[in-house]
């Protein structure tokens, strides 16, 4: 019998046209613009306004679905023996941002995602086998997390070299079904094969 695979879902969000995963890797180009002039040489100048508009109430819920992440998302979830989550970090000022996170996942995915969505400051404490993410380092309280982590591309991480130890998805018109099924390849394999191939 085939394992299970857990997958992470993290940034359902746009890169530099659209894209999505934390809920954000299936929002749109305005987070990622908003995030690309936060880290921008005119953070000091925009720092404010920015922040303004990131706390505002309905700015998570308004935002659009990258090309193919809601799709993708649900063909991942209709998978043999798949588990999909959605593992989202709330912004520190959270007036607006958890309900309006629960909310989008509603009217993007249906209501059966909500038991889905796993809200939390530290992505390493969650188990899974694949975390697709657009953050290039994840740190937390657990150093050697469980879940693989795959980088989705956005206009804040585009400018990272290739790192041979760390796959990437360009957008969710890259062969993410390749990474989910070597992953579960991986996961098959009896342990004396596992330990040969390291």
């Amino acid at each position: 019998m085939e394992p299970k695979l857990k997958l992470i879902i993290l940034k359902l969000k746009p890169t530099e046209k659209y894209t999505i995963i934390d809920i954000k890797m299936m929002i749109v180009c305005v987070y990622n613009i908003l995030k690309c002039i936060a880290k921008s040489a005119l953070e000091v100048c925009y720092l404010k306004l920015f922040m303004d508009i990131w706390e505002s109430k309905n700015f998570f819920i308004d935002l659009e679905p990258l090309p193919g992440g809601v799709e993708a998302v649900k063909e991942m979830s209709e998978m043999e023996n798949t588990d999909v989550f959605i593992c989202t970090s709330p912004i520190k000022h959270y007036s607006y941002c958890p309900y309006e996170k629960y909310a989008w996942v509603e009217k993007h995915l249906g209501s059966e995602f909500l038991e889905q969505i796993i809200l939390t400051r530290d992505k390493t404490i969650v188990t899974g086998d694949i975390l697709i993410d657009d953050k290039p380092d994840i740190l937390g309280v657990e150093p050697n997390p469980s879940w693989e982590h795959v980088l989705f591309t956005a206009c804040h991480n585009k400018h990272l070299p290739p790192n041979l130890s760390q796959r990437r998805l360009q957008s969710w018109a890259d062969d993410w079904r390749g990474v989910l099924q070597s992953k579960r390849h991986i996961n098959c394999l009896p342990p004396q094969s596992l330990m040969g191939s390291l």
